[in-house]
């Protein structure tokens, strides 16, 4: 059995789609990305056996967006502002707890 080599992979949907359609990318995505890389990065929790924080295409949950998806755990999270993303990193990526008021 292999270890994984980061603790917490954390994936952004930061899809965009047509005018008109639902995507990520139109509810706040990229900026939240951002935000939480900047504050993974200043708590000290990137790098290996840490937090490393990564763009994706589109995950398919375009209705329930902004989504993310936090593994190895496999728990999906909406957010809204830089206050979720604060929530996630202090509770999940530093406690291991799940937010449950955030959950997909």
């Amino acid at each position: 059995m292999s270890q994984s080599y980061f603790q917490y992979h954390v994936f952004f949907c930061l899809n965009q789609r047509a005018p008109g359609e639902d995507c990520c990318m139109n509810k706040g995505a990229e900026a939240a990305f951002d935000y939480m890389k900047k504050q993974v990065k200043k708590q000290g929790l990137a790098g290996a056996g840490k937090v490393r924080v990564n763009r994706a295409g589109c995950l398919d949950r375009c209705a329930a967006g902004p989504v993310m998806v936090v593994y190895p755990d496999a728990v999906w999270y909406t957010f809204i502002d830089e206050s979720d993303i604060d929530d996630i990193i202090d509770s999940h990526l530093m406690q291991g707890k799940i937010v449950e008021r955030l959950l997909v």
